[in-house]
């Protein structure tokens, strides 16, 4: 399945928001727990396995990746958060860097909130729901590894979700997903020419 997302390539890795491309054109952020799949995700995106580092051990995205589509669009892989055994400092360092981002970056057009199917809307992720809705930026919420539970179990997690966060009044969607199989990447592929002014 060809699509604008394979000619995704890898810009810069950036220890502040200070070091990012020119603020300009349209970036849409991927972002999740450490342990949610991100970088599965971002691979089956752009179809290549190699774009984002997969790890074994969850919390390596430590800095924002920026990989860029064309002359005016970009996809962000922002630090992984939520992982017990990265240190306090380093914790808070990712935390400020992802509201900086967030909160300044005018060229960010929606995000891409990765969580994993079995364990959704943990502290954080609802922290960060909250922090998007103060701005007023679009959210995605993909609930990832559904290829480890049952259809019913997966069913069930969607509308458990829909109903926590639709009352928020927040423009957010959401969606199930599987990084393994490719299920539910047409509507992803969907969302993002929308988002990126593809379609």
């Amino acid at each position: 399945m060809k699509n604008n997302y394979q000619k995704a390539h890898f810009l810069l890795s950036a220890a502040d928001i200070v070091q990012l491309p020119p603020d300009q054109g349209i970036e849409i952020a991927f972002v999740g727990r450490s342990n949610a799949g991100k970088s599965s995700v971002l691979n089956r995106v752009t179809q290549n396995k190699g774009l984002a580092r997969v790890s074994k051990t969850p919390g390596r995205t430590q800095l924002v990746n920026v990989f860029t589509l064309d002359d005016d669009r970009r996809l962000i892989d922002l630090p992984g958060y939520g992982y017990a055994k990265v240190p306090l400092a380093a914790k808070l360092k990712w935390q400020r860097t992802v509201d900086s981002y967030i909160c300044e970056r005018e060229s960010l057009k929606g995000l891409i909130l990765i969580m994993d199917c079995r364990h959704p809307l943990r502290e954080l992720d609802v922290q960060l729901l909250s922090f998007c809705h103060q701005r007023g930026l679009p959210v995605h919420i993909l609930l990832n590894k559904i290829d480890k539970i049952s259809k019913s179990a997966a069913a069930a997690t969607l509308r458990r979700v829909k109903e926590a966060v639709g009352a928020s009044g927040q423009p957010l969607t959401l969606q199930l997903f599987s990084a393994l199989n490719n299920m539910g990447i047409k509507e992803l592929y969907a969302l993002l020419d929308q988002w990126y002014g593809y379609a």
